[in-house]
């Protein structure tokens, strides 16, 4: 009994623990991504008003492709100086997440904070989704540095502040809170639910009392898209989001194959040291962006200017509705994958919402050709954004949350989960893995990271251990670590994740290590010291 209770006080020690550093990273979280948010607003509205007059003065446009040229050598060499801001951000907090990465963390804030901010100055189809992950994960890492917590705790803190940083970029708690367990860690813990909450709660909540002061909307973030006139139980309309589903998850697919066919060419791009590789992006954007405003920035207002509240698409080149939606649809295709296969500072989250959105008008106006009722149309193009972000990222949980919580309306769920799970298998059939899996896996081989043999070693459970008492799938073991074996009694078994971890037990622990990983000081904490050989 007295065993029984020391437990639980350890245990409730723990959870405080990190409840209140989870709330302080929240804090910390919110004022810094709610600012680099509201800068990034900003940037993007002053990079539309300068291309705007580019536009109507023709003959100064040689001065914006030599800014154009002048940024990418800056941000090629910000980025050559911190290798770890490359691309949107996700994959290496992901892998801190992890314990597969470590980087430092003011060095990965205050370097993709300005990196980004400039590419979105320059109007480079730049979200700040991404970078908002970046700098929330690394402000959690710097917490947890600062008040010298292990490294068990700072891996917590990692997902606490990145899913807060995702949570204030899009004022979306839920889909931050998902984005952790789903796409992050691809595991669910009570620790790192409690973590996760209190650094979304308290993020959010500053986040929205900011925006108040400021005198900024604190509400839907895409407010112009409206389901009231539509009958989400009609059976034909079940009909046209699997048809459209199916059209944009190939579409997704696509991309997905494009973008690391993308990548392998820009790996062959080596003059100036691999700088070079920027200036095509960049100079692409600049051309992008003088034939459409929406081919710029995040994509906030393309999709917003979709919905049936808004006045509608800024044509191109006087093009009729359809026609302006596929050219800018291809062009944001187009520059997203060369900013991501070049691996320029800037969040691709938002950009690939844009294209989803896009291809959802498009399935719209086609569908209403065949009969579909102009009402769904705002429908339609919600479900298809999250089923094209499902497609590529691997994440429907992720994807239906966000569209809730994007318009704050539920009218659409079904037809929404349906239309994921359309998307979600045609992508399985396609083999398409999580893309941010995938270019996490690809930054660890470039960084260096190579696996150093098999690891293996047996622990005893104590009383004291953070595992005692628990499931095992309730624990958060180091990724490509896995309990294979369990002693107890003079008898060993297999376990699974239903089996509990009792003190006495004599845990062994197997898996593949790769060079700096903190797997073995992550097992010293939850386990115990290793037992000798």
């Amino acid at each position: 009994m007295r065993d029984r209770k020391k437990h639980f006080r350890r245990r409730l020690g723990d959870g405080l623990q990190i409840a209140l550093v989870g709330a302080l990273t929240g804090a910390f979280v919110g004022v810094i991504v709610t600012l680099y948010g509201v800068l990034a607003s900003m940037a993007e509205d002053f990079s539309r008003g300068y291309y705007a007059w580019f536009r109507e003065n023709p003959a100064f446009v040689s001065l914006l492709f030599a800014a154009l040229f002048l940024g990418s050598v800056v941000v090629g060499g910000i980025v050559r100086a911190l290798p770890y801001i490359r691309g949107s951000g996700i994959p290496q907090t992901e892998g801190a997440m992890r314990g597969l990465m470590r980087f430092s963390w003011y060095r990965a804030l205050t370097g993709m904070f300005a990196a980004s901010l400039l590419c979105i100055v320059l109007g480079l189809s730049a979200g700040a989704e991404g970078p908002s992950i970046l700098i929330g994960g690394s402000t959690g890492a710097g917490v947890s540095e600062t008040l010298r917590r292990n490294a068990l705790i700072r891996r917590y803190q990692v997902a606490g502040g990145a899913c807060a940083g995702l949570a204030v970029a899009f004022n979306a708690p839920l889909t931050g809170m998902a984005f952790a367990f789903e796409e992050g860690l691809k595991r669910f813990t009570p620790e790192v639910f409690v973590c996760s909450f209190s650094s979304v709660a308290v993020a959010v909540l500053v986040r929205n009392a900011l925006y108040a002061a400021f005198g900024l909307p604190v509400g839907a973030y895409f407010s112009t898209f409206s389901f009231a006139q539509a009958d989400m139980l009609a059976p034909m309309f079940y009909v046209w989001v699997l048809f459209a589903a199916v059209l944009v998850s190939l579409v997704g697919a696509a991309f997905y194959f494009a973008l690391f066919f993308a990548r392998r060419l820009f790996k062959k791009v080596t003059f100036w040291k691999g700088l070079g590789k920027f200036v095509i992006p960049f100079l692409l954007a600049g051309a992008a962006g003088l034939v459409s405003a929406d081919v710029m920035g995040g994509g906030h207002a393309f999709i917003s200017s979709l919905g049936s509240g808004a006045q509608g698409v800024e044509g191109v080149f006087s093009s009729p509705l359809w026609a302006t939606l596929l050219i800018v649809v291809l062009l944001r295709l187009l520059v997203t994958v060369v900013n991501m296969g070049a691996g320029v500072p800037c969040g691709a989250f938002i950009p690939m919402l844009a294209v989803g959105a896009g291809l959802g008008a498009l399935m719209s106006l086609l569908m209403q050709t065949m009969g579909m009722d102009a009402a769904y149309a705002d429908a339609l193009t919600v479900i298809c954004m999250a089923v094209f972000f499902t497609t590529v990222v691997r994440a429907p949980i992720t994807g239906v949350l966000m569209t809730l919580e994007l318009t704050w309306n539920f009218m659409f769920l079904l037809p929404a989960l349906i239309g994921v799970a359309a998307g979600y298998l045609i992508g399985d059939v396609l083999r398409v893995r999580p893309v941010y899996d995938r270019l996490l896996d690809e930054m660890l081989e470039e960084g260096g990271a190579e696996r150093v043999g098999r690891f293996a070693a047996r622990y005893l459970v104590s009383a004291h251990s953070a595992c005692a008492g628990r499931t095992l799938r309730d624990v958060l073991f180091p990724a490509d670590v896995r309990i294979t074996r369990v002693e107890r009694g003079g008898a060993a078994f297999i376990p699974d994740g239903n089996t509990q971890l009792m003190a006495g037990d004599v845990l062994t622990a197997e898996g593949e290590l790769l060079t700096g990983s903190d797997a073995p000081a992550v097992l010293e904490r939850i386990l115990g010291a290793p037992l000798p050989e």
